[in-house]
């Protein structure tokens, strides 16, 4: 599994000079990573090199005015799907097992109902004294986990049991750890929903073997169908010309041109929960096609475009329509673009991204910024198929909060209200 939500908590111990190495491991495999650091761990670690690696701001203060006047650490414990704290300190094991709530770390350890693991890091003697080992029976009876400690040389010279795990072995711990209970949460995210998706381009004829298209290969709308059938969605995937195989468990519509996927999306919108026009559907198309090839007969040609239909903006104004979704690719001005696709179309909301200059279109990988009427969220560049677990687990959360109004779904330094 990747993809997940980690606050990874820092604390005071030589061994904080690991984390930078383990944010990178776990963003390596794609999942998101806020760092949350006490006052302790500023003695061995800079913020600053852990916001270089996480590319997310870190938090240090509960009572930072900015992030709290939004709730900030109820946000954090809500976001996250995995709180792992390494390095652990003695000292930290001991606030979580007596419940303490003195600073940022430990708050959201007790408002989250997220997992917690933990990665012991001390001296053998301090690991070895009865009061941690109480405070490690008190925190393993409630369900916490502790990754370790490992044995060997130490920072003070001695040797034995009480050496932080190397990250490379704290995240394979915590990627078979988490691997069964995401897929879980995730396979009823979309129980009982009924999903319609557009995917790909269309092909608007000019004459019986040329036509106007664009470049949009379908992988972002298909990972997107396959992502919302494994969330538990009832979905039909209504789809241009592509060259990719249907996804499992999706009912699959094939079309050539803007006026079919019209006529098909308005045959199947009836009682679905939530539309997503992920489509690249024409804009134009030539007012009538040429019933023969056209012949090179001339050194200019010239073709009367008209507006093909547009499906996106006819779901959206559909009255009790659907929750809608809508894509914006674009060359400059993302945001002003977007928005205005937003607001222009009354979509719930829209997923933009840049094209061209190998970004976007017949790519693998995409990085896309999602706005809706109150708030947005920003995913670093991933693969397609990750990015669509994602992108439908924030359309869930959207969906489930009602049309624009609540707030959930957002997520810390990512979304902004």
């Amino acid at each position: 599994m990747s993809n997940v939500n980690i606050l990874l908590g820092v604390t005071g111990s030589i061994a904080a000079y690991k984390a930078p190495e383990l944010v990178r491991r776990l963003r390596d495999r794609g999942d998101a990573v806020q760092v949350v650091m006490t006052s302790a761990a500023k003695h061995f670690i800079t913020a600053t090199s852990l916001q270089a690696v996480s590319a997310l701001p870190v938090r240090d203060d509960l009572w930072d005015d900015e992030a709290e006047a939004a709730m900030g650490h109820i946000e954090l414990a809500r976001w996250a799907q995995l709180i792992l704290i390494a390095p652990a300190s003695a000292e930290i094991m001991s606030r979580l097992a007596s419940g303490s709530a003195n600073d940022l770390l430990t708050t959201v350890c007790l408002a989250t109902e997220a997992p917690v693991a933990i990665a012991p890091a001390m001296n053998r003697v301090m690991w070895s004294n009865r009061a941690v080992q109480a405070n490690r029976e008190i925190l393993a009876a409630r369900g916490v986990r502790i990754l370790g400690p490992g044995s060997g040389g130490q920072a003070c010279g001695e040797f034995g049991e009480g050496r932080m795990l190397e990250p490379e072995e704290i995240v394979k711990a915590v990627t078979s750890d988490r691997s069964d209970a995401v897929a879980d949460s995730r396979s009823t995210l979309l129980e009982g929903r009924t999903l319609l998706i557009t995917a790909g381009p269309t092909r608007e004829a000019i004459d019986p073997v040329r036509f106007i298209s664009n470049h949009s290969s379908g992988r972002m709308g298909y990972a997107l169908a396959q992502a919302a059938a494994e969330a538990g969605g009832e979905v039909v995937l209504i789809s241009g010309p592509v060259s990719l195989p249907p996804p499992p468990n999706v009912e699959c519509i094939y079309v050539e041109n803007a006026e079919q996927m019209f006529a098909e999306t308005h045959n199947h919108i009836d009682g679905v929960d939530i539309f997503i026009g992920a489509a690249a559907v024409s804009d134009y198309r030539p007012a009538a096609a040429r019933p023969q090839k056209i012949k090179k007969n001339s050194a200019e040609l010239r073709l009367d475009l008209v507006k093909a239909p547009d499906v996106l903006a006819s779901v959206a104004k559909l009255e009790n329509g659907p929750f809608t979704v809508g894509f914006a690719a674009e060359t400059e001005r993302l945001r002003e673009h977007a928005l205005a696709k937003l607001e222009g179309k009354r979509l719930d909301l829209v997923v933009a991204n840049e094209v061209g200059r190998g970004r976007g279109f017949n790519c693998e990988e995409n990085a896309v910024e999602v706005y809706w009427k109150t708030g947005e969220a920003s995913f670093p560049m991933m693969n397609k198929a990750d990015l669509a677990t994602a992108l439908v687990e924030l359309i869930a959360e959207r969906f489930d909060s009602g049309k624009d109004i609540g707030t959930a779904g957002e997520r810390p330094a990512m979304a902004r209200d």
